[in-house]
Parts: C-alpha cells; sequence; structure tokens
C-alpha cells in the first residue's frame, strides 16, 4: 500500500488522518486619520507608506477612514467623534490641536499622535516614559528647538536686531514655545515682535505689522497652523523680503529661506510601526511616547539670492541639505 494513501490499515482499523480545522479570516484592521488640513498631505503619504513597508495593503488587510478638517479647528471634535463612531481599532491624528479633540472624544479607543509639539506640557500624557491611558505617539519636540532655531536666523542673518514671531495663540504648544524664544533672544540681544494670526485670512495683516514694525527677519512657530498655510506664508515671506527660518524641510522645498527640525514624513513612517503594534495587541499605555533623535538644516539659497542675502559659508556646510 502506498504512503501516500489516506488511509492506513493498523490491525485492521482504519485511521483517518487528522483534518485541519478552517481558520477565521481575519478582519482587515480599521484605522481612522484625523487631520486639520486638506488633502493631498505628505505626512499622510508618509504614514501610509510606513504601513506598507510592514505588509498592509489597502483594500485587503487594511481600510483606512479619513476626516479632514480642512483649516477649521472647530470641526476636529465632532470629526474625532465620528471616527471613533466608525468603530476603529486605532486613530491617528495628525498636530496637537488634533490631538487635544480626539482625547475629548475618548479615553479608551487607542490614539497615535503621530505629529505633536508637547505633549506633556499640554498635558495629553503624564510622562514620556508612561503615557498613561489611551494616548501615545511621537513629539517633534516644537518648544525644546525653538531657541535653537532662532539661535541659526541669527547666524544667517547676523545684522538682524528685530525678529517677527508668527503664531497662533490657539494652537496648545503657544505658550512654551514663546518662552522658549523670548530666552533665546535675550541671550542673543535679539528684540522680537509677536504678531498672531488666528486664521489664514490674518496672514496679510499679520505681515503688514511686520513691515510696520521694521522687523528684520522671521520666525515661524512649528505648529499645525504653519504647516497648513505654509505656502501663502513663505510667499508673503518673500514679498516682504523678510528672511525667514521655519520648522519644517516642506517649507526650504517651497521656497522659504530655511529649516530646522525633524524630518516629519520619516518620523510618520516611524508611527506606522505603533499602529502596527496597537492592532497586534499592544497597549497605549505601555509604549513610550518617542522624540526624534535626528534633526535637519534644510537651506534654499536661492530665496537667499532673492533676498540678497549671502549665508555665511560656515552654516552652508553644517546644513544636511542645500538647494540651489
Amino acid at each position: 500500500m502506498r504512503r501516500r494513501e489516506f488511509i492506513t490499515f493498523l490491525g485492521g482499523a482504519a485511521v483517518w488522518p487528522p483534518v485541519a480545522r478552517a481558520q477565521p479570516a481575519r478582519r482587515p484592521a480599521h484605522i481612522g486619520i484625523l487631520h486639520p488640513g486638506s488633502p493631498p498631505d505628505p505626512w499622510v503619504d508618509g504614514l501610509r507608506q510606513g504601513l506598507r513597508d510592514l505588509g498592509y495593503v489597502e483594500g485587503q488587510n487594511l481600510s483606512i477612514e479619513y476626516r479632514w478638517a480642512e483649516g477649521k479647528g472647530e470641526r476636529l471634535d465632532g470629526l474625532a467623534e465620528e471616527l471613533i463612531a466608525s468603530k476603529i481599532d486605532v486613530l491617528v491624528v495628525m498636530t496637537g490641536p488634533a490631538v487635544l479633540a480626539a482625547k475629548r472624544q475618548s479615553t479608551t479607543v487607542p490614539i497615535v499622535m503621530a505629529v505633536s509639539g508637547d505633549p506633556v506640557g499640554t498635558g495629553v500624557v503624564t510622562n514620556l516614559a508612561r503615557p498613561g491611558r489611551n494616548v501615545t505617539g511621537f513629539s517633534l519636540m516644537s518648544a525644546d528647538l525653538a531657541g535653537l532655531r532662532l539661535g541659526v536666523l541669527k547666524e544667517a542673518v547676523p545684522t538682524a536686531k528685530r525678529v517677527a514671531v508668527l503664531y497662533n495663540p490657539a494652537e496648545p504648544a503657544t505658550g512654551r514655545e514663546m518662552r522658549e524664544t523670548e530666552a533665546a533672544a535675550q541671550t542673543l540681544g535679539v528684540t522680537l515682535q509677536p504678531i498672531e494670526a488666528r486664521s489664514a485670512d490674518a496672514l496679510d495683516q499679520a505681515f503688514a505689522s511686520a513691515a510696520q514694525g521694521h522687523a528684520d527677519a522671521l520666525i515661524t512657530f512649528a505648529h499645525g497652523f504653519a504647516f497648513l498655510h505654509r505656502r501663502r506664508i513663505a510667499d508673503l515671506a518673500a514679498q516682504n523680503h523678510l528672511p525667514a527660518m521655519y520648522g519644517w524641510r516642506e517649507f526650504a522645498d517651497i521656497g522659504g529661506l530655511m529649516a530646522y527640525g525633524p524630518n516629519v514624513t520619516a518620523t510618520l513612517r516611524r508611527a506606522a510601526t505603533y499602529v502596527d503594534r496597537i492592532i497586534k495587541g499592544a497597549n497605549p499605555a505601555d509604549l513610550p511616547v518617542e522624540q526624534p533623535t535626528k534633526f535637519e538644516l534644510v537651506i534654499n539659497l536661492k530665496t537667499a539670492k532673492a533676498l540678497g542675502l549671502e549665508i555665511p559659508s560656515g552654516l552652508i556646510l553644517r546644513a544636511d541639505e542645500v538647494i540651489e
């Protein structure tokens, strides 16, 4: 009798081989993304790429539900509520205001902060090592880098005595970032001119105020508001001949003079690993909030030339990327 026969006779009895039980198919992971802006968005693209690298394929083992506030912060709470009601496995949020909105809507649904400036200072998490409850993710250290950004700007424009600071007072991390900037300004011998803008419509007046105050340069706080309106801000800085420092390389890519900070798209790819771990059963409270370990200085020499500005050679040598 052939070995491959399905029936084996042992002592006259027929013994059937064990039959493997069918395993129920795992349902696709269902994640929600809450974003204060509008599509398309390079940060979301970074997250999706990170998920693809981990083996997730939309339409097969992954479904993503999006909610875009389109620059209207008052919509964030309602959009977060909608996502939570759709029974998502994980809620991924972009920027501090969206994080706070998500946290107000649920204390149980796992929330991953893909982009957050100061989660401890704003009370989102207890501490970085043990965030507690249902929120974890990544801090971009916006406030911690504020003084360094002003220092690099002063190095690029050594004659600058008065620096305009563009910010949205509604952003959660504003208070601490302003304090850090003020401390650096005292050390550098720079006078700050705070100019606030709560909406896109207020940007023209903000830059007009900077011009009236005879600002020599501009620094923009690294918050979601600035990122949402990055092209308009970079254009206004150019029109007003203001050398400007920004928090993310995306500004330099579209014509901003310089940017210093973490690579946010890379951080988003890293955030995908937290989404994956939570889907597989990890508790957000046990996942420490991570901070970036690498920062990049990007200088746009084409913009410098248009401004009639000569960037010191030492600063150019320290740059991670120079756009010519």
